[in-house]
């Protein structure tokens, strides 16, 4: 169960990124519903993190979090870059509270991801798919990445997810041609071509993120699916939770179709690493970003048990699937308790490839190699996980910061300044508030929280002199009373037999799979 890591040992590095995936979503995670055998075989074939985390409910600051292994507050993109702030906020018509506070638009250019220290140690480094960390002088190219397929400013693929897209970085295929299918492609081409040399690939796609869309194929096969597990008469597939409607069931045919084109993307990407022989010297591992879009976007996940969904503070916001496989260091089929975040990948991945931090670059995360070995590491089991999102999400979540210290997770409001206590092993879905019988714990908590968010330098929302509430209240009724009932109607509809899309992209399956 050791390696060593001379130069001609050094294991090559598959990293893999979904977009809005939520945590149950996959079929390893319980889903009766989607299918991803692909992602299952990874799963089962190295370790599986029950507790991993995205280290914010949002994309860019996750992403950012990934390749630099800090907080948000840290490296400063602490929202989707792109969201308004300050009292560009106003223009949206919420009305809220507060202004959400500023925020870094890229990467900073003197952070040092682990693409740039993979490289500089003689590694080929290749990206595909979303970046959304940035404009001109924060690329890929610029943070380490010697080959860019597909990454650039945009966080959702403009023009859809069939050729012709819109993407600067990514000629389009023939007409049809499906996107995660070609960053699959990608990725392997590239695989194959440095197969003698040591490398790293990125692939990060920008699938499950709305909009959905698949093929006619995938859409009848899943709709005849859902009916045959009784959803062509589901009624109430929504109710209203603070702020926004949330999705309670699984059967969205069109997002089940997006699972699977992903799924099927990371099926070549595995099955290349065998036909080379590379699985034995491949760290692969694959997480989300964020949790999946139950309350906004496409509305079209469910991450029940849990509460909530991307955007939002509570743990189906930031609850991802998150695995590792490196045969001979990691046991297949082994589960993990420990919680694990995003911020970790960059400690965990130089250590196995036997390379040191850069010494400018602070870190956040800790390696879990000595999980992944199996061994217990208190160290890691005992440390307190952060959050801090000082905004309003798109998807209905609350300008909030909050601590996993153990079973308890603290959640502090900046609206009004209260919190809310949680045991997360008795009340995974957070339905019970406990600080006024756990006084003495929410009070430590708190106390760390507040204690973190100083030394990360973490910046914060002000209150809105020009706040209206009759405008909050009455843009909240609309959610309720109109929004609900129209995402009803349009999810009942796709599961109708007759149900027809935009006409831009029904012809998707021109190009096959």
């Amino acid at each position: 169960m050791t390696r060593g890591h001379s130069a001609g040992d050094r294991p090559n590095v598959v990293f893999i990124l979904a977009d809005d995936l939520g945590w149950c979503d996959l079929g390893i995670e319980g889903s009766r519903f989607y299918e991803s055998p692909h992602l299952d075989r990874l799963a089962r074939g190295g370790m599986r993190f029950t507790q991993g985390y995205a280290a914010c409910q949002v994309c860019s600051p996750s992403r950012a979090s990934i390749l630099t292994g800090k907080y948000p507050p840290r490296h400063g993109v602490t929202d989707w870059i792109g969201a308004p702030a300050g009292e560009a906020w106003r223009e949206l018509g919420r009305h809220s509270r507060m202004l959400p506070a500023e925020y870094e638009r890229g990467l900073r250019a003197d952070e040092v991801t682990f693409a740039e220290v993979f490289r500089r140690a003689g590694y080929r480094t290749f990206f595909a798919g979303k970046w959304h960390l940035g404009d001109t002088g924060a690329d890929p190219e610029d943070f380490g990445f010697e080959v860019n397929k597909g990454g650039w400013k945009m966080g959702s693929p403009m023009g859809g997810y069939f050729a012709p897209w819109d993407n600067p970085k990514l000629e389009p295929g023939p007409d049809g041609e499906s996107l995660p299918l070609r960053l699959g492609r990608e990725t392997v081409r590239f695989i194959g071509d440095h197969r003698d040399q040591p490398f790293l690939a990125y692939l990060s796609f920008y699938s499950v993120h709305g909009p959905i869309q698949t093929s006619r194929d995938r859409w009848e096969r899943f709709r005849a699916k859902a009916a045959a597990q009784g959803a062509a008469g589901q009624r109430n597939r929504f109710r209203f939770d603070g702020s926004r409607p949330v999705r309670l069931v699984e059967d969205c045919p069109i997002y089940a179709g997006m699972i699977e084109a992903m799924d099927v993307a990371v099926g070549l990407v595995l099955d290349a690493l065998d036909r080379f022989g590379l699985a034995d010297n491949t760290v692969v591992c694959f997480t989300s970003d964020n949790g999946g879009a139950s309350t906004g976007d496409s509305f079209s996940a469910s991450m029940l048990p849990l509460r909530g969904g991307k955007g939002r503070q509570w743990e189906g916001g930031i609850r991802e699937p998150l695995y590792v496989r490196y045969p001979g260091v990691v046991e297949p089929g082994t589960t993990c308790g420990v919680p694990v975040s995003g911020i970790d990948f960059y400690p965990t991945l130089l250590e196995l490839a036997g390379l040191e931090i850069p010494a400018k670059q602070v870190i956040d995360g800790r390696s879990v190699v000595p999980l992944l070995r199996g061994g217990p590491d208190p160290a890691i089991a005992e440390r307190d996980l952060f959050w801090h999102y000082p905004h309003y999400g798109n998807q209905g979540g609350d300008p909030s910061s909050m601590i996993r210290r153990g079973p308890w997770k603290l959640i502090h409001y900046h609206e009004d300044g209260h919190n809310e206590l949680y045991h997360l092993e008795t009340d995974p879905g957070e339905q019970h508030d406990v600080l006024n019988d756990r006084r003495a714990t929410g009070d430590e908590l708190w106390l760390r929280l507040q204690r973190w968010l100083d030394e990360t330098g973490a910046k914060f929302p002000a209150p809105d002199p020009q706040y209206d509430a009759a405008g909050e209240q009455a843009f909240l009724h609309h959610f309720e009373c109109e929004r609900m009932p129209e995402l009803e109607a349009q999810h009942t509809a796709y599961l109708d037999p007759d149900w027809q899309p935009n006409p831009d992209w029904w012809g998707s399956q021109v190009v096959a799979d």
